[in-house]
C-alpha cells in the first residue's frame, strides 16, 4: 500500500484561528504527522507526506506529488478541510486528485493518529505491498 498524507506546514497554520482546538502548535503539528507516518509504515505500508501552504499553489503540489509516483490512498488531513475559510484550498486539492490520479482512493482523518484508520476504512481490498 502507498499513501500521502496531504496537510499543512506546521509552521504557516494560524494558531491564532477560533477554529482551531485550543493549545495546537506548529509541535504538536509535526508530532502528529511523525506518529502517522510511523504507524502507517510499521504497518509495512510506504507512506509519505505533501505539506502545503494554505493559498493557491496547495492543489499545484498535490498534483505534481500525485503525478510522480502512484499511490493506493491520498489522505486529506482534518486540518486542510475543517476550517470554513480554507475551503477554496480543500477544494482545489480535492480538484488536483480527481485529475492526477483519478484511480487513488481518497480518505479523510480526524486527527494524524488516525490515518491509518482512515485508510483502512476506503481501501479494505487494495493491495498491501
Amino acid at each position: 500500500m502507498r499513501v500521502l498524507l496531504v496537510g499543512y506546514e506546521p509552521e504557516v497554520v494560524d494558531f491564532s484561528d477560533p477554529a482551531l482546538p485550543p493549545g495546537l502548535d506548529a509541535e504538536k503539528i509535526r508530532h502528529g504527522i511523525r506518529v502517522a507516518l510511523e504507524d502507517m509504515r510499521g504497518r509495512g505500508w510506504t507512506a509519505e507526506h505533501c505539506l502545503v501552504r494554505p493559498d493557491d499553489q496547495a492543489g499545484q503540489a498535490v498534483r505534481e506529488k500525485l503525478a510522480a509516483a502512484p499511490y493506493d490512498c491520498l489522505v486529506i488531513g482534518a486540518g486542510i478541510r475543517s476550517w470554513p475559510r480554507h475551503l477554496p484550498v480543500f477544494e482545489a486539492i480535492l480538484n488536483a486528485a480527481r485529475e492526477a490520479a483519478p484511480a487513488t482512493a481518497i480518505a479523510f482523518n480526524t486527527r494524524p493518529q488516525d490515518s491509518a484508520a482512515a485508510v483502512e476504512r476506503v481501501c479494505r481490498e487494495a493491495p498491501r505491498s
